[in-house]
């Protein structure tokens, strides 16, 4: 999961940088648009920009724009595979998956999503541009950066992991819980039950075989098992 979200802060970083750089990602579109005849319907997928750079991009600058805005969304694809083979997730996670995935398809329908507030990308653009050629290709990457699903995502794994400490230490405070009072806890009760079987046997041979026991050894047993004499009270326990 912390590669997942070292990616992230990548991308997100590098989107950064895309940002301040709108204006001259619009304008190499302007220009392969131009050079490709294509003036007339909105660029409205990832394919038609990847077609654009291919075949109609005559200079540097845009074809490092394009190049950058590209790379975003094919490390945006490679994030939604590796949440999808790290974990399954539950099925608000799937669908948010799922629709991340549709959204970086090269061949999907971008032309009317838009990306609304705290994205003000395309305020940026003019009325005609946000409403006929750019402003659903401009809000591809604000909405699809996954960083709800994300942290539902963490927040299963972190659930997932700490299923076996949780029973562990449930575990452990049930074995460290105090016994009902008067009542021993489990293991002394075990052993004052293996110490009294044997000090009943050994008594028994004791009477059985007095000549081969000193006076008084069935006396100084039962001392020995049974601890120095304690007055009632809070601490006869």
């Amino acid at each position: 999961m912390n590669e997942v979200k070292e990616s992230l802060r990548n991308l997100e970083q590098t989107y950064k940088l895309f940002q301040q750089q709108q204006i001259t990602f619009i304008t190499a579109l302007e220009h392969t648009r131009e050079n490709a005849h294509d003036k007339i319907r909105p660029v409205s997928s990832i394919g038609q920009v990847q077609t654009y750079m291919d075949h109609y991009c005559n200079n540097a600058t845009d074809r490092r724009i394009l190049l950058m805005f590209l790379n975003i969304c094919c490390e945006l694809s490679k994030l939604c595979q590796k949440l999808e083979y790290l974990h399954p997730g539950n099925n608000v996670t799937n669908s948010i998956l799922e629709t991340c995935k549709t959204l970086v398809s090269h061949s999907n329908d971008l032309s009317t999503i838009r990306a609304t507030y705290p994205h003000d990308v395309v305020n940026h653009l003019s009325c005609d541009e946000a409403r006929n050629h750019y402003g659903g290709l401009v809000s591809l990457i604000p909405i699809k950066l996954p960083r709800d699903m994300l942290r539902q995502q963490s927040v299963s794994f972190q659930s997932a992991g700490d299923s076996p400490k949780r029973t562990h230490r449930a575990v452990v405070s049930k074995e460290r819980a105090p016994a009902p009072l008067g009542q021993p806890p489990a293991s002394q009760t075990a052993a004052t039950q293996t110490a009294v079987s044997y000090r009943d046997s050994l008594q028994q041979e004791i009477k059985q075989n007095p000549e081969k026991h000193p006076a008084g050894a069935g006396r100084k047993l039962c001392k020995i098992l049974n601890g120095p004499w304690k007055p009632p009270g809070r601490h006869a326990f």
